[in-house]
């Protein structure tokens, strides 16, 4: 078996630059642990960046794809169409929330689900202005970057994004932005940037992935869908990262009661498969014209024989309670190291069930980022046998993303070697 250094050069020689990867390359994986190819476990709290929420090879979705591979593994869903892809539909449409009436379509992977949720809020409304937010991420195609209020590493460089994409501020009260701040942003923007007339959707991610993990409040979802109302603007909650369990809830938005008109999922559905799905409102969804949405793997079969599975993995193993139960541990943890004395760099824990951060600043008092400390200690955690990623639109926030099956036992291990790494990489630096 090849070394980790070895497939590093060869992946350095092999593959584009712009692929970014750590020096793990892995052999095997179960639950919310993994195997590098020179024999070396690890503690997986990346979950493929939130995508095996029911653990790596879960039982129940792998025996799913199985069987459905001794029928068939594509026929293209729009030439010789099948029950399973009806049936998940028919699902997601029940498990979204808002009570009017609900159409699905699937497609592969996260950005594709967005692009398509904007093609519809545009097709619906007859407008094209779209409003974004600060901090956001939507993926790296060229609308998604377009969509994403954040320039390095996204978009920098692969300019001109596509016109009517606008930025309002994301509330964030770590750092002083109000949701009533936000909210006036808007409203601003309305009498100076665009008129609302013109503006098809609002899209934001109820839960910040990429940009920090942080949550948007409840009174700003619910001024926002007021706003969305008052104008004839549709709202769009990108779920990708923060759906299918990870937040307690089914989806990050159901925290706040408020019901979007188009919810984009990926990741968490399909246990590790590609696959991603657009929900909303049934006349929203039938607004496109004929044979104009789809594509050739959308709603691949083994796919949609896994989503179907995690469906029932998440209902049978109650993994919004397991969600809450780990998030629990985390934050109780992570905060009392916080309070010791010489833990001053870590100036925030926050978090909803099983997605939950840290942010590293120079000083409390300034909360100046400090993305070196952030970086050594997630080399320091790797050194020990634990993966984690850092986030925040300054680089300077850790998050933690383990599979929703994961055992208390494991998830101690994994804050005792957290909290030996912060304890290290500060040393370092006295």
């Amino acid at each position: 078996m090849p070394q980790n250094s070895e497939l590093m050069a060869r992946k350095e020689a092999a593959l584009a630059s712009g692929l970014a990867v750590k020096n793990i390359f892995t052999a095997k994986a179960e639950g919310s642990e993994l195997w590098d190819v020179e024999g070396r476990r690890y503690i997986d709290f990346a979950a493929g960046i939130a995508v095996v929420n029911t653990g790596h090879r879960h039982p129940k979705v792998m025996a799913a794809v199985a069987d459905q591979a001794e029928n068939f593994t594509h026929t293209c869903f729009h030439v010789a169409p099948y029950e399973s892809y009806i049936r998940l539909g028919e699902r997601l449409n029940k498990l979204t929330p808002g009570d009017a009436p609900k159409k699905t379509m699937l497609t592969s992977v996260g950005v594709e689900a967005i692009e398509n949720s904007i093609k519809l809020a545009r097709a619906f409304t007859g407008r094209s202005g779209i409003i974004s937010f600060y901090g956001g991420f939507h993926g790296r195609t060229l609308m998604g970057m377009a969509l994403t209020g954040r320039q390095a590493p996204y978009k920098k460089g692969f300019g001109p994004m596509p016109p009517e994409i606008f930025y309002a501020p994301f509330p964030n009260d770590y750092h002083g932005v109000s949701s009533r701040h936000a909210l006036d942003e808007i409203r601003r923007m309305f009498e100076s940037t665009i008129d609302p007339a013109r503006v098809a959707a609002f899209i934001l991610e109820p839960v910040q992935g990429e940009g920090g993990f942080v949550i948007a409040p409840k009174e700003f979802l619910e001024g926002l869908r007021e706003l969305a109302n008052e104008h004839g603007i549709l709202l769009i909650s990108d779920e990708v990262q923060a759906g299918m369990g990870r937040t307690g809830k089914m989806f990050g938005i159901e925290h706040s009661g408020v019901v979007p008109d188009i919810i984009a999922m990926a990741k968490g559905l399909a246990g590790g498969f590609p696959l991603s799905a657009i929900t909303g409102r049934a006349d929203v969804m039938d607004s496109a014209n004929p044979a104009s949405l789809g594509g050739t793997y959308g709603g691949n079969p083994l796919a949609v024989a896994a989503a179907n599975a995690v469906l029932d993995v998440i209902e049978e193993e109650n993994l919004f309670e397991s969600a809450n139960r780990i998030g629990e541990l985390l934050q109780k943890r992570l905060k009392s190291l916080a309070a010791r004395q010489g833990m001053e760099a870590i100036g925030d824990v926050r978090g909803l069930g099983a997605m939950v951060a840290f942010e590293l600043v120079t000083e409390r008092q300034t909360r100046n980022p400090d993305p070196a400390l952030t970086t050594r200690i997630i080399a320091e955690a790797q050194s020990r046998g634990l993966i984690l990623l850092s986030c925040g639109v300054r680089g300077n926030v850790i998050r933690l993303l383990p599979p929703l099956t994961t055992s208390n036992d494991i998830v101690n291990e994994a804050l005792d070697i957290i909290e030996a790494s912060v304890e290290s990489a500060i040393a370092k630096l006295a």
